[in-house]
């Protein structure tokens, strides 16, 4: 079953602005927030749906990703928005419900503390021509905080387990009431009891995770992939941040990529133009050959259809576009030297026959020389 466009969900234009985009969301989550529709199985479907579109398009690298490659780049092996919960929502969006639901903006009996996000990691994987036309699915080693194994962890003292402090300010219009995440335990209402050595103050650890990925086809040089969830850990147990992978194009040695297209430059003689040929082409798997039909003129394009690479939205297959070049020898010996001479005679040798056989034949080994 595909997903629905996000702006589609929120119901907004492509051309919507962040503040558009965050009152079309914050209607929806209002409407559909589970403390308005216990046991409603349909609203928490649509409640949740409204708060992947939005985290992607409230994002401006995954809204820029997502317009110009839609669901596919996030669909690669866990990539993208994908299986939030209700605790990633209130986590992430919480602030977006104000005080709409008792004064805790997050529902349901929550208090105000929020889990920390973990850091995002970023990678660089290179692909080769293959990869990239067929998808691959790699491992990669990856060096990341995770939750260190002992840790215990206590009630923050300064906010009490809130996560917020809150301050109480006399002006002349009576006293000002403000509230501020927890310095102490940065907003997850959480410290560090007894942690064994090694392991930093919040609770983390370095260690060398491999993590498997699943990358569609059709990536292209310098594209950004995000993997939910697989970044740093967040410290008490908060929302991991996300695993950034970007795209490298290893260069073939033969085809040229052009978007979806791929261009190949075939050589020939002079006779092989002339009276026609089959002429070997590499393909990104294997190789074929084309015909060169007789007094094939130096550029003329051979489309392959279909030989390209995948779109990533899954609107076809790019061509191989062939170019032929007519090769011109820079040495010759004495006896094919007299065969062209005779053949300069021949007014069916020039482009115009019967005028400026000379020129045309000094065009042709510039271009070439």
């Amino acid at each position: 079953m595909s997903k629905r466009d996000y702006y589609e969900i929120l119901g907004v234009s492509r051309g919507a602005s962040d503040a558009e985009i965050k009152k079309a969301y914050r209607k929806l989550a209002l409407k559909f927030h589970p403390d308005k529709n216990p046991d409603d199985k349909d609203a928490e479907v649509k409640f949740k749906e409204a708060a992947e579109a939005y985290e992607v398009l409230s994002d401006q690298q995954k809204r820029q990703q997502y317009d110009q490659f839609g669901h596919q780049a996030f669909e690669g092996g866990g990539f993208g928005a994908g299986g939030m919960n209700m605790d990633d929502i209130f986590s992430q969006f919480g602030d977006i419900f104000g005080d709409a639901f008792g004064g805790f903006g997050f529902g349901r009996g929550r208090s105000q503390r929020r889990g920390r996000k973990g850091t995002n990691l970023r990678v660089k994987i290179k692909l080769n021509l293959e990869e990239i036309v067929n998808g691959v699915e790699k491992k990669i080693k990856v060096s990341k905080l995770v939750n260190a194994e002992g840790i215990e962890f206590t009630t923050c003292s300064t906010c009490r387990g809130a996560g917020q402090v809150t301050r109480v300010t006399n002006t002349i219009l009576g006293q000002m009431q403000t509230a501020s995440t927890c310095p102490t335990c940065q907003g997850s209402g959480q410290v560090v009891g007894n942690r064994p050595p090694g392991v930093d103050a919040s609770g983390l650890e370095k260690k060398e995770v491999v993590i498997p990925i699943n990358i569609p086809a059709g990536v292209e040089e310098g594209m950004q992939l995000n993997m939910q969830g697989h970044g740093n850990s967040a410290p008490g147990g908060g929302t991991p941040g996300d695993l950034i992978i970007v795209i490298a194009e290893e260069a073939h040695p033969e085809l040229i990529r052009d978007g979806n297209n791929l261009h190949y430059n075939a050589f020939v003689s002079f006779a092989d133009a002339a009276l026609g040929a089959n002429v070997e082409v590499p393909l990104v798997q294997g190789k074929v050959k084309i015909k060169v039909d007789p007094g094939t003129q130096s550029g003329k394009v051979l489309r392959l259809r279909g030989k390209g690479i995948p779109s990533i939205n899954g609107y076809g297959t790019g061509d191989l576009m062939v170019t032929v070049h007519v090769w011109t020898p820079k040495r010759l010996s004495k006896e094919e030297r007299q065969l062209i001479e005779s053949l300069r005679e021949s007014t069916n040798f020039a482009p115009n026959p019967g005028k400026d056989e000379k020129s045309f034949f000094s065009r042709m080994k510039d271009h070439f020389s």
